[in-house]
Order: structure tokens, then C-alpha cells, then sequence
């Protein structure tokens, strides 16, 4: 056993470090989001905010509407509801893949601060991107609504992240 383990130092020290922060950081945002109960939480209704704002530089008429009875914004084009923001929209829980996947290939700990910081960041704009890009699409494109939103969309945000992280393995973590 103390072969294997020895063997494995490395990866095992990834899994579990993986495992423990992803746990952590899951549990303190479901603490957070079930905290709002029937609300729409904050980070939600910032996504909106600045995706709306995003969008009042397209030719369209945009509002996000809060739903009055559920926990989301209706997104609002010409007058028409053609989507909605939800929870799952704000991109926390690739956030929280993605810091914890960081954590986990270890690096020095400024990189290790910069670098996630700086991806968290570049993540939410892409996730703005896509919200933005995929209200447009799908209110001139209704008819590919389920594929855009189930395919081509998340491939953004979820290739982008496996880009960091190959950037972050190449460059900064440790050998």
C-alpha cells in the first residue's frame, strides 16, 4: 500500500485536493443560493443587468422582465419573450469547475490567485457573450432554440474553460 500510494503521490493529491474544493465551494453556493428562497439571488439578476446592458447596443428592443411568481428574468425582445435567465445562466457552477480545477493542478500561490481571478473573469464575459448571442439567435432563429441552447452554447463557455485550464497546466502548474 505504501508503494502505491507513494506511486501516486501526485494524482492522489490531485483528487483529493480537486474533490475538497469543489465540495467546499459547492456547499457555501448552495448555501448562498438557497438563501434567496423564492428570490431571484444576486449574482443572477447581475448576469441580467449587464447582459440587458450588453444588448441595448443591438438594433433590438430588450427588457429582463422578473418573472412576479418564479426566481427568474423573462428576456424580453420587440416585446416578445423569447428566453429566460436563470440560476443555472450565471455560469457560478463552470466558475467553481473551473477555480477548483486551478487549485487543484497546483501552482505558486500568486499565479494560482491571478490566474483564476483573471479566468473567473474573462468566463463571466464569455458567459455574457453567449447569453447575449444566444437572446439574438434564438429570437431570429426560434425553430433551432433547443439546439443552440443545448449544443453550440455551452461549447463556448465549456470550451473556453478547457482552454484556460490547458494554458494553466502548460504554463503554470507545477511539473
Amino acid at each position: 500500500m505504501k508503494e502505491f500510494i507513494a506511486k501516486y503521490k501526485e494524482a492522489i493529491g490531485f483528487i483529493l485536493r480537486f474533490f475538497s474544493v469543489y465540495i467546499l465551494l459547492t456547499v457555501i453556493y448552495t448555501l448562498y443560493i438557497n438563501s434567496f428562497n423564492t428570490s431571484i439571488d444576486g449574482i443572477t439578476k447581475l448576469v441580467a443587468e449587464h447582459s440587458e446592458w450588453i444588448l441595448e447596443f443591438s438594433p433590438y428592443h430588450l427588457r429582463m422582465v422578473p418573472d412576479a411568481a418564479e426566481p427568474f428574468y423573462k428576456v424580453m425582445v420587440n416585446d416578445a419573450y423569447v428566453a429566460r435567465v436563470i440560476e443555472g445562466c450565471n455560469s457560478v457552477s463552470v466558475l467553481i469547475l473551473f477555480v477548483t480545477f486551478i487549485i487543484a493542478f497546483r501552482g505558486s500561490v500568486k499565479n494560482t490567485i491571478v490566474y483564476a481571478t483573471g479566468g473567473v473573469v474573462f468566463l463571466y464575459l464569455v458567459n455574457l457573450f453567449r447569453i447575449v448571442v444566444l437572446t439574438i439567435a434564438v429570437y431570429k432563429y426560434p425553430e433551432y432554440t433547443e439546439s443552440l441552447h443545448g449544443l453550440v452554447f455551452p461549447s463556448i463557455i465549456y470550451g473556453a474553460m478547457l482552454i484556460l485550464w490547458v494554458f494553466w497546466v502548460r504554463r503554470f502548474a507545477r511539473k
